[in-house]
């Protein structure tokens, strides 16, 4: 997809990104290690490089780079050693939920990190007995092998904090200064409105605090649709310095967009850390065709 910047952002441009819209989350079910009729070698692509993918994700390690996005019932990964060559990459099912369980249902946004010698994917579902979409909760695999697409994925169980059991979708992770952090989008009790929230971990699968919300949708083009929403949040790190980029509005409307937070304290779990800048940094370009620009992630 071809998006615009609505104000300079340098510490973006060394990155690309990769960003579909993260509505349409009850998408078919993945391969099992099927491979695609292979397309001949070319020197270009076109995006998008995938026909669909909401809530993309891309993890890289030892030279090749591992895809997910929402299915909807099961985590999918594909492994190419060219993100060119995605369309036509293997794709892996590597884990599906059992009937009946806590975390059957509306299986969003998963994303695979290694940490601590092994690989984690965190990823949103909800209970077997309610529809979409108010039991999301976030979750978390482990898996030891060096490749994610094999060995076995085990259920560490559900990352919350202690008697603050919302809403919870979106969750990824990230370190500064050798703490490790979770970010999500949440609700306050009794609320629909969507906030960006932190806390400390523990290790891979546990939060170790309270919770603080970093962000809410209140400037105005973070209000278009209903509910208001901040979701989606994702990491950029660049020269030391740290920025939270989110979705903002409905992600059913044209005007979905892409804000970011700067990390210009010392603590992370303060407000007060976070500069949020008032004007998006991905909006829809209507003469490239490109509209709600939202849930996205980073690669090199």
């Amino acid at each position: 997809m071809a998006f615009s910047f609505s104000h300079p952002a340098r510490m973006l441009a060394p990155f690309l990104l990769l960003g579909l819209l993260s509505c349409s989350k009850d998408s078919g079910s993945g391969g099992g290690g099927t491979t695609p009729t292979p397309t001949p070698a070319a020197t270009t692509f076109t995006n998008p490089l995938l026909s669909s993918g909401p809530d993309p994700w891309v993890a890289q390690k030892d030279g090749f780079y591992y895809y997910m996005a929402t299915t909807g019932n099961n985590v999918v990964i594909r492994k190419t050693a060219k993100m060119s060559e995605l369309g036509s990459a293997v794709s892996y099912t590597v884990w599906t939920p059992a009937a009946n369980a806590s975390n059957t249902n509306n299986v969003w946004a998963p994303e695979l990190h290694y940490l601590d010698n092994k690989w984690y994917i965190y990823y949103t579902a909800g209970p077997s007995n309610q529809g979409c979409c108010g039991g999301q909760r976030s979750w978390v695999l482990e898996n030891a092998n060096a490749d994610p697409t094999t060995g076995a994925w085990t259920e560490k169980g559900r990352l919350s904090v202690s008697n603050q059991d919302f809403w919870s979708i979106d969750m990824t992770v990230f370190e500064v200064n050798g703490q490790r952090y979770a970010l999500w989008s949440g609700q306050e009790a009794n609320s629909d409105q969507q906030n960006i929230y932190i806390a400390a971990m523990s290790n891979p699968w546990t939060l170790s605090g309270p919770r603080t919300m970093l962000s809410k949708p209140e400037l105005s083009w973070e209000l278009n649709g209903f509910p208001k929403v901040n979701e989606g949040p994702e990491i950029l790190q660049r020269n030391g310095k740290t920025f939270l980029v989110y979705s903002a509005s409905h992600c059913s409307t044209d005007d979905y967009a892409l804000g970011m937070l700067t990390l210009t304290g010392t603590d992370p779990l303060a407000a007060a850390s976070w500069t949020k800048s008032q004007t998006p940094v991905f909006v829809k370009n209507p003469t490239n065709r490109a509209y709600g620009p939202g849930h996205n992630g980073f690669f090199t």
